[in-house]
């Protein structure tokens, strides 16, 4: 994604956070159908979700701080675009973290916390659970050239050093 806010990252930075960008769309894809993983894998999943998605934002705060600071005065059409996704996505995603601990059938009880039945509850976590489906396309989308460049980098590159599938030179001339 070309973005006219630059933050020094180093490549451990970028390996932590391409794997933890891994296993959270891997914990959200099992969590998006919890009919096929069961209500408890699905609840105690999506809240341990709530660690990882911390850390990612704690990788990413430098270009937050950035990005806020810079909001209106020097930020193009894509970064912005950019910031406020990334905002819709961390509001819509809190709803439906709140509203799936509201709705807690597995997890929250066992914790010795009993919360009052509510619809509009689950309304709000279906609703919400779509919309983060779709904010995290387009999130997905606007960084796809970072997940292209990234798994080259640290996942493709060292499989073909791995295997000897590298670039070699001709030494036969």
């Amino acid at each position: 994604m070309a973005n006219d806010v630059t933050t020094k990252t180093t490549p451990v930075q970028t390996k932590t956070k391409l794997w933890l960008d891994i296993l959270i769309f891997a914990v959200f894809l099992i969590a998006m159908d919890p009919h096929s993983s069961g209500i408890s894998i699905h609840e105690w999943l999506t809240l341990s979700m709530f660690g990882a998605l911390t850390v990612h934002l704690l990788l990413s705060w430098d270009w937050i701080t950035q990005v806020t600071k810079r909001f209106l005065k020097k930020s193009g059409v894509q970064t912005r675009i950019n910031y406020i996704l990334n905002w819709l996505l961390f509001i819509v995603g809190t709803l439906l973290m709140v509203s799936g601990i509201m709705i807690s059938e597995i997890a929250i009880p066992s914790l010795g916390i009993q919360l009052p039945r509510n619809f509009a509850w689950r309304s709000l976590h279906d609703l919400s659970a779509n919309l983060v489906l779709v904010l995290l396309g387009l999130h997905t989308a606007l960084h796809w050239s970072w997940v292209v460049k990234t798994f080259e980098r640290y996942i493709f590159q060292p499989i073909g050093r791995l295997f000897g599938t590298g670039k070699q030179k001709d030494v036969s001339a």
